[in-house]
């Protein structure tokens, strides 16, 4: 069998069964070869610095696939970038390994779910080709900065044939290029109630909905030091409302990790992987890979701290496999519950986490002496930013669940 290739797609059942017990990670989907656990992995500080692939990216997809290209465990690639669609990113992972864009979570994916904001029109913020992103999303009537302030259509107050409708949402994708801009027309919009023309009044609070993606205060790239993240952006705006108006900015959602929403959208994607290959064994565990302790680390513990109190409180029934076939509104919608028993969170050394700071990690220990760079609206517990584990890099991080689910590749 060996020298042929696994061929038992060809076999009866029977045969099938009683070579199960030898072929551990058959392609086809032999009984001893199901995966029972999904990897999540980040991209930026964990398979890339930038444009350049990390070497222990390369090695570890050697171990993650079958001759033919194949995956042998259901992989999530979950980034907290939102400048793209999910296809070109799925395109700039191509010289590491050959992924579908239905393998890649973009910050903004959970977006799909708002199906409710879709035929609004709403203002979107931030780089890439941002009216293509909203689209891909479903938004009908997106507007983006450069149009709202080279046209300034709702200006025109006279000809109402010619006003656009109102302007009822804000969804800010990432860091703009011009933050100052950007800044000043989401502050206008907020404050007029959606006719960014028209002087500040009487504003009504709660403001217009505001939906918010990736909320890293700061991300690595090629350069020594982190750069800043939207997270960054997201700071300036809140001051700035708060300090004009007194109130606090609110969000409708916040997603892109550590957001539980970017989560649950992530675990079904691996169900719909495990579906599509027909692996019918439930997936029990998530091991979330990535290199920042404020959102891959956090959000990893938050979610299976989530995952633990569900349980407790209302005990899982396992879904049907059926169920993954479902869009994700409706699959979210229909099971609160998830079906994962627990997320597992893997920190590595190649990008924002160095092991060699002073303050490397925040611990239980030192946390008075600790700054929490997490967004604003999740607070800080200690021990949500301690990792399951630790390990040199996303090589080492592939053979160490390996290890943990007695899970042999060759």
């Amino acid at each position: 069998l060996l020298s042929w290739g696994c061929v038992c797609s060809g076999f009866t059942e029977r045969t099938r069964e009683i070579l199960s017990d030898h072929c551990r990670l058959c392609p086809f989907g032999c009984a001893a070869g199901l995966p029972s656990f999904g990897f999540l992995f980040d991209i930026d500080g964990v398979l890339v610095r930038g444009r350049t692939p990390i070497p222990a990216a390369r090695a570890a997809f050697r171990k993650l696939v079958n001759p033919q290209g194949q995956f042998l465990v259901p992989v999530v690639f979950v980034t907290n970038a939102g400048d793209c669609l999910r296809q070109k990113k799925a395109e700039q992972l191509s010289h590491l390994l050959g992924i579908s864009q239905d393998q890649v979570m973009m910050s903004h994916s959970p977006l799909r779910m708002f199906k409710r904001y879709h035929e609004k029109c709403v203002l979107v913020s931030g780089q890439g080709p941002l009216l293509d992103i909203a689209q891909d999303l479903g938004f009908c009537q997106p507007i983006t900065i450069d149009t709202l302030r080279e046209k300034r259509p709702l200006l025109d107050a006279v000809d109402h044939d010619r006003r656009p409708n109102v302007l009822v949402t804000v969804v800010l994708f990432g860091e703009p290029v011009r933050w100052e801009t950007s800044l000043q027309l989401i502050i206008d919009v907020l404050l007029t109630s959606g006719y960014p023309g028209n002087p500040y009044g009487q504003e009504s609070y709660p403001h217009l909905p505001v939906l918010a993606c990736n909320m890293d205060l700061m991300w690595v790239a090629e350069a020594q030091s982190p750069r800043f993240g939207h997270g960054t952006f997201m700071v300036c705006l809140e001051n700035i409302y708060k300090k004009i108006t007194g109130k606090d900015l609110k969000y409708e959602a916040l997603m892109g990790k550590p957001s539980r929403l970017t989560y649950q959208y992530a675990e079904h994607l691996i169900r719909a992987q495990a579906l599509q290959r027909s692996w019918e064994q439930p997936i029990q565990t998530l091991y979330a890979v990535g290199d920042n302790v404020m959102t891959d680390v956090y959000g990893a513990n938050l979610y299976n701290r989530y995952l633990q109190e569900s349980s407790r409180s209302h005990p899982r029934a396992r879904l049907p496999a059926k169920a993954a076939a479902g869009t994700a509104p409706a699959l979210l919608a229909q099971h609160h519950q998830p079906a994962a028993a627990r997320c597992s969170s893997v920190l590595v050394c190649t990008g924002v986490y160095d092991p060699h700071s002073e303050v490397a990690l925040p611990s239980r220990d030192s946390i008075a002496q600790n700054v929490f760079h997490g967004h604003r609206d999740f607070s800080f517990d200690p021990a949500l930013v301690e990792p399951d584990h630790i390990v040199p890099d996303v090589d080492a991080a592939v053979d160490l669940v390996f290890q943990l689910e007695n899970f042999a590749p060759h």
